[in-house]
């Protein structure tokens, strides 16, 4: 996050090339002749003892001659000399250094050793190191092309990041050809220190940029890479394309960038979850740079086709099927609007038909209409070379009206050679152009994938999440007892007993030692019942009327039920499965699920929810998902499957209550949270029967962990050690504890029932309503990054917002901006300064050095409680604003 010294490194005012030279089909050539043909403006020190002059400008033996700092040094020399380099560098004061070299860990041991002593090097001096292995970098704001690329790139808005030189290369020359421009092109290479959450950050402040498109191999530092894409995907869009979704893929990869590759699906779990849209070839990713330099996004799913010719319109309409889209129904009002434009006999519904005879400007016309329509969210226009008109004219026609209409246009020129004009039209004036309906439906259909991830992104959850009521302390026992005698699973009765402890409904299981006493117990209860037998037998026993199996496997639940049915259940009114009634399970449709969650080496603690039982692996009907979890990602992940149809009813099957799936994954994702020593848990079946669920079998591995908890999670959890009990000084005592996605209802209450002086005094104007992307920035926190609190009256109701305090840290990491706002019959009583005592304590434990913040003059009680905690204060002139600011890293957090 030290966007400070990443700005001076990626908007250098001088650049030194290491290794520069004369020979042409050297790097060294081609970087020094990007940097001049590009037209880079600021000085530049081309570095080689072997000449004098390189392309007429004077070279300097060794990084100590040039008298000057230097922002960026570009080193292309064996990577051997690397170490040596970047420590002279350093010394230079540097702020980064472009490492074009190869051979560093990809290459082996040898590389290893080197890239070690690189880093150690750059650390000392700090120094940022982005490569080896990189083609370089551009950034076109300030013309600077310090890369080997061919050519430079044109002016634009979109960011591309590659971890492959040869993507960044590809995708330049390709964009040369579609006259498409970047603002910046950065070749990752192997990411020694510079990885993609660092240029997530840089490029989430540069005004410049209005996207950012990423092909990744390997994914360095997870937690810091999943806070980076969740905060800058809410403002910019990020797409990646992330090879090595197959073993073979994931293998040669990790050969190419000397790292390893997490299992595919979870990537795909992860980048949901950053609001991160993936995509899945090379021409895709290309595609997505051509709509996001092109094209307004699409603010619903509905899609209106207007065609030329109905066959292309019935491949579209299959096209959007395909991609689980399906076209918009056109309203009546917009049906007459588009009878007065188009002929008599057009086919008035969608696809629009407008006939092989339509004119160009009745086509155009069309467009226009359809876009203007509230039921439509995006155009597809077909055209087909009738010969009624040359194509050309009618991208003229759509070429003057595409950018101002409301919602994106995309057109497909079906054919050859009188196609190519027509498209070239449209490409020069901001259109998006396909040679397929394919192709065009989906493009439209990941626009509206993205679009539908930012929705998901910025909703705000419903207030429905319970203080859950666990006991860690119990499931602590259990499971170092299993730790500390060396066995890594944990028998049944105490996996049970774990789940029960987070309050996961289980069954109660009777377990018999031997299957003799397994018999016994069948015969005394004298009815069929199913028991687990500690014994690796299969037995079955009727003659006393008691049915005894092993259930050691979710096959033999259904063995199990499959023999008491055959004996019919009317007869035996009482039998039971695991304490499930059969006749419950008959009358009610009883299915199974599968509830889980593994340790995965890179991303730790994965979720796992679908169809259970003994078809599980077969109908690979399972979803993913990242603890922590609340109430609407569990309903996420459930509705991800496809059982949840069934869990919402249908045919025999009873309806399930919703929020006990939600909260069976809700607990499951506070039990990984709490506990780094579980690295699986398996609980399948979970049995569905008359509306209820119950979890019948679980397996339970534990170890040693690696980390201590939530130190092994990619997504900061609540930080529930937080919390406080305040007695103010009229002897009420209220809660302070951090802010939760859930408190935003609550947020809005507390704003509406402030003050207009008190809302003036926060937000330096009027403001009457917060908007919703500030509820959002107010109530979405990354615990990682910010320190947010909320005092909550009565403590029990946890609803009744009192007062709020923050402190954003700065791209730096190193300060923070803090601010403050308390209810006005609250003031005076000692909440405000307990809330930001306690903020800057933990601000402190984040390693902020620095808490700064904006009063005006006029906000007295502010300046006071600034006095009292020993903020310094620095008046601004000309205005009627005060600075106040206070050093933390030498503070005693206790003695304020």
């Amino acid at each position: 996050m030290d966007t400070e010294t990443l700005s001076r490194m990626f908007r250098p005012e001088s650049v030194a090339i290491i290794g520069a030279s004369e020979k042409k089909g050297q790097v060294g050539y081609a970087l020094m002749r990007n940097l001049i043909d590009g037209g880079f403006k600021g000085d530049i020190y081309p570095v080689n003892p072997n000449y004098a002059y390189v392309m007429d400008i004077p070279v300097k033996s060794s990084i100590k001659e040039i008298e000057n700092p230097v922002d960026l040094m570009v080193v292309a020399t064996p990577i051997g000399q690397v170490p040596e380099i970047i420590e002279a560098c350093g010394q230079a004061g540097a702020a980064g250094a472009v490492v074009i070299s190869a051979g560093a860990k990809e290459a082996g041991e040898q590389g290893r050793i080197i890239e070690s002593r690189i880093k150690h090097a750059a650390r000392q001096h700090g120094i940022r190191i982005l490569g080896p292995n990189s083609i370089g970098i551009a950034n076109t704001d300030i013309s600077l092309n310090a890369s080997f690329m061919s050519g430079s790139p044109e002016k634009g808005r979109i960011a591309f990041l590659s971890q492959s030189g040869a993507v960044c290369a590809s995708v330049q020359d390709l964009a040369q050809k579609e006259n498409l421009g970047f603002s910046h092109i950065i070749s990752m290479g192997d990411m020694l220190d510079v990885d993609f959450s660092d240029m997530l950050d840089y490029l989430s402040t540069s005004r410049k940029v209005d996207s950012i498109i990423m092909y990744m191999e390997t994914m360095t530092n997870i937690r810091k890479f999943m806070s980076a894409a969740r905060a800058v995907s809410r403002i910019k869009p990020i797409i990646c394309l992330k090879s090595g979704r197959t073993s073979v893929g994931a293998r040669a990869a990790a050969l190419h960038t000397g790292a390893m590759a997490g299992e595919d699906a979870v990537y795909d779990a992860a980048f949901d979850r950053a609001g991160i849209l993936r995509v899945d070839t090379f021409e895709e990713l290309f595609d997505y740079t051509r709509i996001f330099a092109r094209q307004q996004q699409p603010k619903g799913k509905r899609l209106a086709v207007i065609t030329n010719a109905g066959g292309p319109g019935v491949m579209a309409v299959d096209a959007l099927a395909a991609n689980g889209l399906e076209p918009a129904i056109l309203a009546a009002q917009t049906i007459e609007a588009l009878d007065t434009t188009l002929e008599k006999t057009w086919s008035r519904s969608n696809p629009v038909d407008v006939l092989a005879d339509a004119s160009s400007a009745q086509i155009a016309r069309a467009v226009t209409v359809a876009a203007q329509a509230p039921e439509v969210d995006g155009i597809l226009m077909i055209h087909s070379p009738m010969g009624l008109f040359d194509p050309a004219d009618l991208a003229r026609d759509l070429a003057g009206q595409i950018t101002a209409l409301p919602c994106p246009v995309i057109t497909v020129w079906l054919g050859g050679p009188r196609m190519v004009k027509a498209q070239k039209i449209l490409a020069e004036h901001g259109g998006l152009t396909y040679d397929t309906p394919e192709k065009a439906a989906r493009a439209f259909a990941g626009m509206n994938r993205y679009h539908r991830n930012l929705e998901m992104l910025q909703q705000i959850p419903v207030r429905r999440d319970i203080r859950l009521k666990v006991h860690p302390e119990q499931v602590r026992t259990i499971i170092n007892s299993y730790i500390e005698e060396g066995r890594p699973l944990l028998n049944e009765m105490d996996a049970k007993a774990v789940l029960g402890a987070y309050g996961i409904p289980v069954n109660r299981t009777q377990l018999a030692p031997t299957k003799e006493e397994a018999v016994q117990k069948a015969e005394e209860m004298g009815f069929p019942v199913v028991l687990k037998i500690d014994s690796p037998d299969i037995i079955h026993k009727s003659d006393a009327g008691g049915i005894c199996l092993n259930l050691c496997s979710a096959q033999a639940v259904k063995d199990a039920f499959d023999r008491i049915m055959s004996h019919s259940s009317a007869a035996f009114p009482d039998a039971e499965i695991l304490g499930v009634s059969v006749q419950s399970m008959v009358q009610s449709g009883c299915y199974e699920l599968f509830a889980g969650a593994r340790l995965d080496q890179q991303f730790g603690p994965v979720l796992e929810f679908g169809s259970g039982g003994a078809m599980t692996d077969i109908y690979q009907d399972t979803a993913l998902a990242l603890p922590p979890l609340n109430s609407m990602l569990a309903a996420q992940t459930i509705n991800a499957t496809k059982i949840s149809k069934v869990m919402n009813g249908f045919r025999q099957f009873k309806a399930v209550d919703m929020t006990q799936a939600e909260n069976l994954l809700i607990r499951l994702s506070r039990l990984v949270t709490d506990f780094s020593q579980i690295t699986e848990v398996t609980i399948n079946p979970v049995v569905v029967t008359n509306g209820h669920i119950i979890a019948v079998d679980a397996r339970i591995r534990v170890a040693a962990p690696a980390v201590p908890a939530p130190e092994h999670l990619i997504i900061s959890p609540y930080p529930a050690w937080q919390e406080q009990l305040l007695t103010t000084q009229e002897s009420e005592q209220v809660l302070i504890r951090p802010v939760k996605p859930e408190d935003a209802a609550p947020i809005m209450t507390f704003f509406e029932n402030l003050s207009p002086q008190t809302v003036y005094l926060r937000f330096f104007t009027p403001l009457k309503k917060l908007s919703n992307r500030m509820l959002l920035a107010l109530t979405q926190i990354d615990y990682d990054r910010e320190v947010a609190l909320v005092a909550i009256f009565p403590p029990q109701s946890g609803e009744r917002i009192i007062g709020t305090a923050r402190i954003i840290s700065t791209g730096n990491h190193k300060e923070g901006e803090f601010a403050i706002m308390l209810a006005d019959s609250w003031q005076g009583k000692g909440i405000g300064a307990a809330l930001l005592k306690s903020c800057l304590a933990f601000a402190k434990r984040y390693g902020l050095k620095r808490v700064y913040g904006t009063v005006l003059r006029e906000n007295r009680q502010m300046l006071r409680l600034a006095d009292k905690l020993g903020f310094k204060k620095t008046g601004m002139p000309h205005s009627g604003e005060v600075e106040i600011d206070i050093d933390i890293e030498h503070l005693d957090v206790y003695t304020l």
